[in-house]
């Protein structure tokens, strides 16, 4: 009998790992694909960069870090259920929102690879300060709205697909995505990968960044 409580005790801690570690909705990198267009009837929304947010979440063996980084431009326009667009995020905005004092700025410099000798670990914002998206259609899938979209982070361009809610609301367009995952790897975002770098042990980045956008976007008469 106690064997039998701790291997079902063992089976249901396993199970919960699982599922605590599993990607959320986790995007295949593609070729970057035609963006969508839209024709001169189309209504125009320009991003309120002050209420739009875009959060980010990675992992390591020994913990979670969590931020945001703000998007600084772009547009959607809407015609019926066709939506196009793109935006350009700032990457010289990254914040840490999970550490303070000294732990928050060491590792938002290095993020941005603003410290002499680690540019290119992550995201050298000095040589690139802007990542960029745009919108290259939207399905539907499972009763949920699938956006597909160009997102080009350094010097690489790759199409990925997430889920999608929008609503317009009087003069104001509010576009949702869920929480997602990309492969940072596929960007060239390579620092502590086990997946590029053999003999870390347990001293690597997980692969995987969770990212979750809320765009809202004013309308232009």
């Amino acid at each position: 009998m106690k064997f039998y409580t701790l291997f079902t005790m063992a089976v249901l801690f396993t199970a919960f790992i699982s599922c605590k570690n599993e990607a959320k909705n986790e995007t295949d990198a593609a070729e970057a694909e035609m963006a969508a267009e839209a024709s001169q009837e189309a209504s125009k929304y320009m991003l309120d960069k002050d209420a739009s947010t875009i959060k980010w979440e990675g992992k390591k063996p020994t913990g979670t870090h969590t931020g945001t980084v703000a998007a600084e431009s772009g547009v959607v326009r809407l015609e019926g259920d066709v939506i196009s667009g793109s935006f350009l995020i700032n990457m010289t905005s990254i914040v840490v929102t999970d550490l303070e004092g000294d732990q928050k700025v060491s590792l938002e410099n290095h993020l941005k690879g603003t410290v002499e000798g680690k540019e290119g670990d992550f995201f050298n914002v000095k040589k690139y300060p802007t990542a960029a998206f745009e919108i290259t259609g939207v399905t539907e899938k499972d009763g949920k709205k699938i956006m597909s979209g160009n997102l080009t982070i350094k010097e690489s361009k790759k199409n990925i697909e997430f889920p999608v809610m929008y609503e317009v609301a009087g003069n104001t367009m509010t576009l949702k995505s869920e929480p997602f995952t990309i492969d940072r790897t596929e960007w060239g975002v390579n620092y502590g990968s086990k997946s590029v770098f053999d003999n870390l042990g347990d001293k690597f980045i997980n692969d995987d960044i969770q990212l979750e956008f809320t765009i809202v976007a004013n309308q232009q008469m």
